[in-house]
């Protein structure tokens, strides 16, 4: 009995009202007269009364239903909005049923019934605020991240259910998305190597592409990381090791060549298999050049001189451009072409080399090939090879050479910028650490858009043979570059094959332990396929139209005065919505310390212009 007046004098403070009109899904609360301050007082707290945006208690029986506000009104006696209705104390809310606290103090989403007129409604404690915002099962792991944005009482979102799915960050320039997302990245490695940095570390990888270099700090993310400092501009930068495969993997090659799946991608399977047939030879070079001395007798014996001069244009870039002492060598120096009889000759002489195919031998090209060799250079060898190829299937009309020469043109054009980025020797290890983040801001256009498809597909596969019960994060900043679907840079069917690369990651990866975390300021730019296949989304400030649009369509679990808040939450603050939570919440995430955070302050010209002295 002694605890009875405690509880009374608990319900008096908190009630707010009664329930006056319940309609569908809609409840109507009458506030009482004595609850129109801002604050209340109880306790040694200060408790924000009932207003837009919050949460109120319900009382059916045993049964507390949980609404949130999402509307208010002034009402007179005649039930008619008048200006002098809030002096008479006359507030009716609208609220909007989220879900009910059961027996066991749980709280469960949805609408299990609704209550009846005359049911009071209160204000929510802090104990009850915890139990409606717990998102944690019993024995889970807690990210200490965020705080409620109303109450201001602190948010733990569970590491099961948050990180073991596909997250999205989205949020305009300087609204606390790269806060959001170093946050919650830091907050899981440290917990994850508090409990067992071994087992972490063997079984948990991190793999972040950082297009602005603004994780590369020593301390953000985490001390224990490996970050590749690439760059395009010159060979000072790391370089990406390629293991076992090198340049032979098909998939490896074919992302760099950008090649289409149903012509460019046989063609290539066939240069690496003659690729690995020489490499297997017992004189390797001895191999190729007998290889390359039958495609000469072959080409100087056509009668179609435009396909035999396409084929020794293709002979100049496999024959070494210069002989020993500098000059440069013309292969076709010595050849006449005889329209009469439709065959090449030695010039100055009458020999017709298809009629006197024992002189073939003495031709310049002939004789050039014994100074073939192989270079100590795998992406020079491998275009090598290609042009090899390439010649093979002409002579055999297996491939047209518009069809395939574009993908060869892609490697020898990327290939200066393809030797500082990656290493193809095997021995090399990419995951020394288990955190690795590849820092992109020097990274010329084309090779910020291969580098992380190459390397997300490559690790995918790899993690998909390896099976196992380990987990892959891949970390996305800034999305939008790699993952948009517009883009008038690159074809069409390379642009298909890079997002249908990360869409299968998404929708395939987590029956792998593979989960996927983007950062984006446009999410109407990223495939809709990926936005939409997002667990967890934490939306900061946008203001586009077409953004919102696209939140709208995906993130269908948003309410409409939620939605509408978008566009004026305030830095730092963001929508969480997902499988980890029942319902929407306004968090604002804590800020990190100097030291920890992401390198994406905006500059301060207080700052960069101080006063004279």
């Amino acid at each position: 009995m002694t605890d009875q007046p405690d509880r009374l004098q608990l319900e008096a403070v908190l009630r707010v009202g009664e329930v006056s009109a319940v309609t569908g899904r809609k409840v109507f609360i009458t506030v009482d007269r004595d609850k129109n301050l801002s604050e209340l007082f109880f306790d040694g707290d200060v408790i924000r009364n009932i207003g837009v945006g919050s949460y109120v208690d319900i009382r059916k029986g045993f049964l507390s239903l949980i609404g949130k506000v999402e509307g208010e009104n002034a009402q007179t006696d005649d039930k008619k909005p008048s200006q002098l209705a809030y002096m008479n104390g006359r507030r009716l809310l609208s609220i909007s049923l989220v879900g009910f606290l059961d027996r066991t103090g749980e709280f469960v989403g949805g609408t299990k019934e609704l209550p009846l007129v005359g049911n009071e409604a209160f204000l929510l404690t802090k104990e009850k605020v915890h139990q409606v915002h717990n998102l944690l099962k019993t024995g889970g792991i807690a990210l200490e991240i965020a705080r409620s944005e109303y109450e201001g009482y602190d948010i733990s979102l569970p590491v099961d259910g948050l990180i073991n799915s596909h997250i999205a960050i989205f949020g305009n320039t300087g609204s606390g998305k790269s806060n959001t997302l170093a946050m919650i990245y830091q907050e899981f490695i440290a917990k994850m190597r508090t409990r067992n940095a071994e087992a972490f570390e063997a079984n948990c990888r991190i793999i972040m592409f950082d297009f602005n270099n603004e994780y590369i700090g020593d301390s953000c993310l985490t001390q224990h990381k490996r970050v590749f400092n690439l760059t395009t501009r010159n060979d000072d930068g790391d370089k990406i090791p390629l293991g076992a495969g090198g340049f032979n993997d098909i998939e490896v090659v074919s992302i760099l060549a950008d090649a289409t799946e149903k012509t460019q991608k046989p063609f290539l399977k066939r240069v690496l298999k003659l690729q690995e047939q020489v490499r297997n030879a017992v004189v390797p070079a001895e191999y190729l050049r007998a290889i390359v001395r039958r495609h000469v007798t072959l080409i100087l014996q056509m009668s179609d001189k435009i396909r035999a001069d396409l084929l020794i244009d293709y002979l100049r870039q496999v024959l070494p451009e210069k002989d020993a002492d500098g000059e440069v060598i013309e292969i076709a120096g010595d050849l006449e072409w005889h329209n009469n009889v439709s065959e090449f000759k030695l010039r100055g002489q009458q020999v017709f080399l298809r009629s006197a195919p024992e002189r073939i031998v003495d031709t310049i090209a002939y004789t050039t090939v014994s100074s073939l060799d192989l270079a100590d250079d795998d992406i020079k060898n491998l275009i090598t090879f290609c042009y090899v190829q390439l010649i093979s299937d002409v002579l055999a009309n297996r491939a047209q050479n518009e069809h395939v020469a574009p993908a060869i043109n892609k490697l020898k054009s990327k290939q200066s910028d393809i030797r500082k980025i990656f290493d193809p020797k095997p021995a090399a290890e990419l995951f020394t650490s288990n955190v690795v983040v590849f820092a992109l801001s020097n990274v010329n256009l084309e090779m910020k858009k291969t580098v992380p498809l190459l390397v997300a597909k490559k690790i995918y596969e790899e993690h998909k043979r390896t099976g196992g019960s380990r987990s892959l994060n891949i970390v996305i900043d800034e999305a939008h570059n790699i993952l948009s679907r517009e883009s008038f840079r690159e074809s069409e069917s390379w642009k298909d094959y890079r997002l249908e690369t990360f869409e299968e990651i998404v929708k395939e990866g987590r029956k792998f332990g593979v989960f996927v975390t983007i950062s984006s300021q446009r999410p109407n730019d990223i495939s809709h396929t990926i936005t939409s296949q997002a667990h967890n989304y934490f939306i900061h400030r946008l203001i586009n139209q077409k953004d919102l649009q696209s939140i709208a369509s995906a993130v269908s679990y948003i309410d409409k005065l939620t939605e509408e808040s978008i566009p004026t939450l305030p830095t730092g603050t963001c929508i969480f919505s997902g499988m980890a939570g029942q319902m929407p919440l306004k968090l604002a995430i804590k800020p990190l310390a100097d030291d920890l955070r992401p390198k994406s302050q905006t500059a301060e010209f207080t700052k960069l212009v101080p006063p004279m002295e």
